[in-house]
């Protein structure tokens, strides 16, 4: 037994009885785990959301290239979507989400990016940092990196240069892997053992239901797996683990992929790793046996539900994703006696 997997059992024997709710983790980055976490506030008073660190672009690239930081923009993303629907909630998410426009540097910048960094520049602590940034917003529930160090994405990507249709190069970058025209192999982290926050692995362990997806799927995802102390905790957790899947593909990233195969290059990245149950929109699943049969091989059954919003556009309604979630919790068995 490795000294890794040897805390991870301490941690699982260390499980308690549950209060009045579940305890859940989310996992993910960028848009769609603020989708999640919109959702997952609405059932849950004990949530974490852990964040991949690899963006290098926009006003969070800028600051990681100047300050040595990690990336803040979608940790701040994460603690928006965790603010409540009062007058503070609302106004601290907008504030947090303005971004400067000027003719001077501060422009594109995000209040909140610059906050997070002044005070991991104070603290010297990104844990501290972000919960004390989660107590000045009322955010409800918690934010934390899924590694202290800033990662580098690497992809390995057939066609990215249009004229050579059929070779594999490597793309480097987390947002030039997400815009290639190319289709995406795999992908990997520089460094390749980068250590996860402890915090982070602690809350999956301690978990009643852990949440991956929805989002970006080969820059927001799957690079959770990449993460080995991260990976080993997800696959030896008793919690249980929904997939969330996107509601469309990701033009560049995903583009002409079906649901089950997103399914598949997950697997290819994490081959031991099970879910439970693999949450969809009935509209985005037009072939469902096959998506049913992707969903057997990881370990799981599919839940289709109505989870997009009404007006038409690829994004998730957070009353119905909320509604979702809490039919599969309730649902799909409980660890301890919430509810």
């Amino acid at each position: 037994m490795t000294i890794r997997s040897s805390r991870l059992r301490r941690l699982v024997g260390a499980r308690t009885n549950r209060g009045a709710q579940p305890k859940v983790v989310a996992l993910g980055g960028g848009m769609g785990l603020s989708a999640s976490l919109a959702a997952l506030r609405r059932i849950t008073g004990d949530l974490t959301a852990v964040v991949t660190v690899a963006d290098d672009g926009g006003s969070s690239g800028r600051l990681r290239d100047e300050l040595g930081v990690l990336p803040p923009g979608d940790l701040r993303k994460a603690l928006a979507a965790l603010c409540g629907d009062d007058d503070w909630g609302q106004t601290w998410a907008r504030v947090i989400q303005h971004r400067f426009a000027s003719e001077g540097d501060l422009h594109g910048h995000a209040v909140g990016n610059v906050l997070i960094v002044a005070l991991w520049e104070q603290l010297g602590d990104h844990v501290k940092a972000l919960d004390l940034v989660g107590k000045l917003l009322g955010a409800h529930g918690r934010v934390l990196p899924m590694s202290a160090v800033p990662l580098e994405l690497q992809a390995y990507v057939r066609g990215h240069d249009p004229a050579r249709p059929d070779e594999v190069s490597t793309v480097a970058g987390q947002a030039t892997v997400a815009l290639t025209r190319g289709e995406v192999q795999s992908v990997h982290l520089v460094p390749h053992d980068p250590p996860a926050v402890p915090e982070a692995v602690e809350a999956v362990m301690d978990a009643d239901w852990v949440v991956l997806g929805p989002g970006s799927w080969f820059s927001s995802v799957i690079p959770h797996l990449l993460v080995p102390e991260l990976l080993e905790a997800l696959t030896e957790t008793k919690a249980r683990r929904v997939l969330s899947l996107n509601l469309a593909p990701q033009p560049g990233e995903t583009e002409g992929f079906s649901p089950q195969r997103h399914l598949e290059v997950l697997a290819r990245h994490a081959p031991k790793l099970a879910f439970d149950v693999v949450l969809a929109d009935e509209a985005a699943v037009p072939d469902q046996s096959s998506l049913c049969d992707a969903a057997k091989r990881l370990g799981g059954t599919v839940e289709l539900a109505p989870v997009a919003a009404t007006d038409g556009a690829p994004k998730h309604d957070p009353e119905l994703l909320a509604a979702a979630y809490d039919r599969i919790f309730r649902m799909h068995g409980r660890i301890g006696p919430w509810r």
